[in-house]
């Protein structure tokens, strides 16, 4: 079989979409075709003032109902094609569509003038948009026999060794039979049929080569961030080792293993206690990040977002009873949408949300959980009347390590919102807030998460 597949494209799969793309392309367009020739055979008597002869009409019809009928079979057959280099490909279905096209191109032509044909003008069209999908070779091939089949046409009714079908009304004098016209027309037909293969098929491997490289460069980076991502692991890892020995340390003296200790000293032992176990948090935090970015795929299965609310909330209980915060639920949804996801990394960002949620508001808060239904999925909302989110902080927030300028008085290492934010994208979900939000007062403008999942 031809191999019509270009070395570097081998296995290369974005080359694969884009033709795939464009012959689903090629065949839409041929609907539009049909639609305009058969508008064209109805109407041009009445809008345009040219009739046909008998012939013409059975010609140009027959013609129409072909194209309309191998279009169809080309629109389902297309799905079968699969993208081998060894086989019948997409590269050579974009042929025997150009061949069929120009096949019934070179007829209706024929049947409306030849020379004085409006239609030939099409001839550029198709090879244009065959420039962008064949190789260079085949296509310079298939221009070079049009061009010599449409010559052989053009002067086979000049010297009447084929018939002519001249368009009543369409032009006040017979052009076919004049010499000057004839050679000045072909050559220029010659030009720009041969300039606009050159130049497209040029600009369009440029194209495809320049996607490559882009598609490599993406690829090397996603190389790199996994190195690095490994690295960090690594690094943290090793680092959380003699943190956690430290903290470890400090609980055995704390807790008078050691024997007795002064106020001040025990004080001061407490402060590093927590500085301690901020920067184990801040490396779990870390190691998290790292994990879920290396991560390509996630298992999804069936979930129930009530539930996994439920769950974090019965956690959650012994907090919000110290606070005495009131953290309520609504389910709002008429129907119960099916969500797929990961339910292990979906409490982890729920869980995330609401503990923030929690630490931020002030004794005697309100945390609200709202779920709804919104198109083809549901929004989950965690509203608060909090501390909320400066404006000047607002665009920051989803940034690693990046903390709010009114919650330094907090614990936290400013990763959650960076980790809940990869795991949303990871389900194909979005995620927003607001703040103040609607359950603020004068002193807590408070914030409101809304997370959509479809």
């Amino acid at each position: 079989m031809l191999s019509l597949v270009p070395a570097w494209a081998v296995y290369f799969d974005e080359f694969w979409k884009a033709i795939r793309r464009r012959n689903l392309w090629f065949i839409k367009l041929r609907y539009g075709a049909v639609f305009m020739l058969l508008a064209f055979l109805l109407s041009s008597e009445f809008l345009l003032k040219i009739t046909f002869t008998p012939a013409q009409v059975n010609a140009l019809t027959i013609l129409t109902i072909v194209i309309f009928i191998y279009n169809i079979l080309l629109h389902y057959l297309r799905r079968f094609v699969q993208c081998k280099v060894d086989g019948f490909n997409p590269l050579h279905f974009s042929l025997v569509q150009m061949v069929l096209d120009l096949s019934m191109l070179l007829l209706l032509v024929f049947y409306t003038g030849s020379i004085e044909s409006p239609l030939s003008m099409l001839f550029i069209f198709h090879m244009i948009i065959g420039s962008l999908i064949l190789p260079g070779r085949v296509i310079y091939s298939v221009a070079g026999f049009i061009i010599s089949v449409y010559v052989l046409l053009v002067y086979g009714e000049y010297f009447s060794m084929l018939p002519h079908h001249a368009v009543m009304g369409l032009l006040r004098e017979p052009l076919f039979q004049n010499a000057t016209y004839l050679v000045s027309s072909s050559v220029v037909f010659v030009f720009v049929m041969w300039m606009s293969v050159v130049l497209a098929n040029k600009i369009a491997h440029q194209l495809y080569m320049m996607e490559q490289k882009l598609v490599e460069s993406l690829e090397q980076l996603n190389t790199a961030e996994n190195e690095k991502q490994r690295y960090v692991m690594s690094v943290v890892h090793e680092i959380k080792t003699p943190l956690t020995a430290l903290h470890s340390y400090l609980d055995v003296v704390l807790q008078g293993f050691l024997g007795p200790l002064d106020e001040k000293i025990a004080g001061r032992l407490e402060r590093a206690r927590a500085r301690s176990a901020e920067a184990i948090e801040l490396t779990n935090d870390v190691l998290k990040v790292s994990k879920l970015r290396l991560l390509d795929e996630i298992e999804k299965s069936e979930i129930d977002i009530r539930e996994i609310c439920e769950t974090i909330i019965r956690k959650l209980k012994i907090h919000t009873d110290l606070k005495n915060i009131s953290l309520t639920m609504f389910d709002n949804r008429e129907e119960k949408k099916i969500i797929h996801g990961d339910a292990f990394l979906l409490e982890i960002a729920f869980s995330n949300l609401l503990a923030n949620a929690v630490k931020y508001t002030e004794e005697e808060g309100t945390i609200e959980i709202l779920l709804s239904n919104e198109n083809e999925g549901m929004v989950i909302e965690i509203c608060d009347n909090g501390i909320g989110i400066p404006e000047t902080d607002q665009s920051k927030i989803f940034g690693d390590f990046y903390r709010a300028s009114n919650s330094k008085k907090f614990e936290g290492t400013g990763m959650g919102l960076s980790i809940i934010k990869h795991i949303i994208q990871q389900h194909n979900g979005r995620i927003s807030f607001q703040s103040p939000s609607r359950l603020a007062t004068t002193s807590s403008p408070g914030t409101a998460f809304f997370v959509f999942l479809p």
